[in-house]
């Protein structure tokens, strides 16, 4: 199974569709045998790269149900940006051809409820904890100015948060999807239903809630 030569939309519906199978108990397992192993030695043709929260929970190839190869993985506590983070991104769309750009948040984040707590008062983090938190929290208070207090309410305020970020710090990953070569989504993903829930998108046609494939079944 190769995805290259993808466009943004069809990119995200593999991902959807691999979503699917995932919620349902019959993933595929694409793509992680030794042939493949052997394949990807002469490189790699990632189609999308995902900046994912580092929470256990959230292994963007098993939930996503892709193979070695699929997928560019960036992962930080709260997917909070870096400049590593940014460069890491720019890799995946400049240099290793992505289509797509995934912000993967979820229920339950550990760094959104931090940033909650600091923003309600409580002493903050120690060490570099602290910096995460701190990164975090602006997407709190732009919650709460909007009138938004429930948990998913933060999650998806932070995931557009980090999605405008991306574009606002990064002008390659900007110029690409000005010229519709590469999209950006921000997707919520559900601990309990194993489901992820798209909050966002940059860069491509109109699409739905995220519960189905939006455009080229795959």
């Amino acid at each position: 199974m190769t995805f290259s030569g993808l466009s943004p939309a069809e990119a995200l519906d593999v991902l959807l569709a691999g979503n699917q199978r995932f919620v349902r108990g019959v993933p595929l397992h694409p793509n992680q045998d030794a042939v493949r192993r052997s394949e990807l030695t002469a490189g790699q043709e990632p189609f999308a790269a995902v900046l994912g929260c580092s929470d256990s929970r959230l292994a963007a190839e098993i939930i996503f149900d892709q193979g070695l190869g699929e997928l560019f993985v960036v992962r930080t506590a709260g997917h909070v940006v870096g400049p590593e983070v940014l460069g890491s991104v720019e890799y995946g769309t400049n240099i290793l051809n992505c289509r797509l750009v995934v912000v993967l948040g979820h229920d339950s984040c550990g760094a959104v409820a931090a940033a909650r707590a600091v923003v309600a008062g409580e002493p903050p983090a120690p060490g570099y904890v602290r910096d995460i938190v701190e990164r975090v929290t602006p997407s709190i208070l732009a919650a709460q100015a909007a009138g938004l207090h429930s948990d998913s309410e933060m999650i998806d305020t932070h995931i557009r948060h980090t999605v405008d970020l991306l574009l606002d710090r990064s002008r390659v990953l900007a110029e690409q999807v000005a010229h519709h070569h590469v999209g950006v989504v921000g997707l919520a993903y559900h601990l309990a239903e194993g489901k992820a829930r798209l909050v966002t998108s940059r860069g491509l046609p109109e699409t739905t809630t995220g519960d189905t494939p939006t455009h080229a079944a795959v």
